[in-house]
């Protein structure tokens, strides 16, 4: 079986899918930075998530106090998708946010879009001034300008591999343009009735093989296609492209895909998290047909309170025979409240999630290393990074690349810039 595609990024650098990938406005400012070498997409499912600001939000919060500052992001149903306007105050974050409201199609129609926006600048700058067809030798064509876009979606398994399919699409019909890889979410703590399916091994096999399918099909798909082209004598690939070009430039023109991990936090789970690569190694000819782990996701479960502000709470759990218990501070009042909405609980993030993160990381590529069917997995490392030495500890671990969700939220796309300035030396970006 011919091995999995390799996932390509560079410089190393990224963010991960998160409320602050949301719209075209955040797609385009993350593809114009020049310090990522991909972007990724909040996660999205065929039809979009429900999203309800009164019950899906996130919060910036002090890790040492773990006191909350600023605003929710959703304090009157405004700036909903992207927290717009929202004060950040602390270096952790806390959500129970779902999904992206916006339906896949939407996102594979921003990447299409910014693809032939940046095609035609390129044009532009070369002197062709063409601006038409999606025609391009990739060996003129700068790190950003050929930036990777991973697709994050989740759903069922059949849906995740319709989404699989819909992403290959894309690729198919623009060529060489869009960079494409996909990422399947299976970590998310915040859907109420729905565990995170890497969490346990029946669930992660369904889908896993439900991926696999998609992507021979779409293998093979684009390998009839190339047949019926060169029966023909027509020598290009759909969009117009040669067919040459890619390969004679050494890009694999399909999609590789990934499987977005949640914080592992014993043995077993670890074990039970390669088991399953290994077993659809199996299924899959000898090589596991993963190209790239995204460690990790949020810790779920967790609570930030805030004060309640005075004259509030008073009376509350109040009665006969009550004396001093939980949220009362012995006089019968209640002296702080969740900060989020909705479940009250979400998916921590930043610096508290950072040593785990590492851990994640670590655990995951010592094991993937130990048996030839896994070996080629990369991982793309999340949690907790927001500078330089966060970048540096992620890669020594054994991470491809890195990733940046609470620090982006904090400070916009200017932190991609700072964490390239600290690995300067002498002139020499150090990645």
């Amino acid at each position: 079986m011919k091995p999995p595609p390799t996932l390509r990024i560079h410089p190393p650098l990224l963010n991960s899918a998160n409320p602050w990938a949301t719209t075209l406005e955040d797609l385009r400012a993350l593809h114009e930075c020049p310090s990522t070498g991909a972007v990724t997409t909040r996660t999205t499912l065929l039809q979009g998530f429900p999203h309800d600001p009164a019950v899906h939000q996130y919060s910036f919060f002090d890790p040492l106090t773990c006191e909350p500052g600023g605003e929710v992001s959703t304090p009157s149903g405004a700036g909903a998708e992207t927290g717009a306007g929202v004060k950040s105050a602390g270096a952790a974050s806390l959500n129970n946010m779902g999904y992206s409201p916006l339906a896949l199609g939407a996102y594979l129609g921003f990447i299409e879009r910014l693809v032939v926006e940046r095609k035609i600048g390129t044009e532009t700058e070369m002197g062709t001034g063409t601006g038409t067809g999606m025609e391009m030798e990739m060996g003129t064509v700068d790190r950003e300008k050929t930036k990777l876009f991973i697709v994050s979606v989740t759903g069922s398994p059949d849906e995740v591999a319709l989404c699989y399919k819909q992403v290959a699409n894309l690729r198919a019909r623009v060529g060489a343009v869009a960079r494409l890889a996909v990422e399947v979410n299976l970590s998310c703590p915040n859907i109420p009735g729905k565990p995170p399916p890497a969490y346990e091994g029946g669930a992660l096999g369904r889908y896993l093989d439900a991926l696999a399918r998609a992507a021979a099909e779409a293998d093979a798909n684009a390998d009839a296609e190339a047949g019926m082209e060169a029966d023909v004598g027509e020598g290009t690939g759909a969009g117009g492209r040669k067919k040459e070009e890619m390969e004679g430039e050494g890009e694999d023109e399909r999609v590789p895909w990934g499987v977005k991990t949640p914080p592992y936090t014993h043995a077993g789970q670890f074990d039970m998290f390669v088991s399953a690569l290994r077993s659809d190694a199996t299924a899959s000819g000898g090589t596991c047909p993963v190209s790239f782990v995204t460690a990790t996701n949020t810790l779920g479960s967790c609570l930030v309170l805030e004060e309640l502000p005075e004259g509030e709470g008073e009376g509350e759990g109040e009665g006969e025979g009550e004396g001093e218990g939980e949220g009362e501070d012995g006089n019968g009042k209640t002296s702080s409240r969740p900060r989020l909405a909705g479940s009250e609980l979400g998916g921590m993030a930043g610096p508290p999630l950072h040593p785990l993160a590492l851990g994640n990381v670590a655990t995951l590529r010592r094991l993937l290393d130990a048996a030839p069917e896994t070996r080629h997995i990369r991982i793309i490392g999340v949690g907790g990074v927001g500078d330089a030495a966060g970048y540096r500890r992620m890669r020594d671990v054994g991470a491809a690349a890195v990733g940046v969700g609470t620090a982006l939220g904090r400070k916009g796309v200017a932190v991609f810039g700072e964490i390239e300035d600290g690995l300067r030396n002498g002139g020499e970006v150090r990645w």
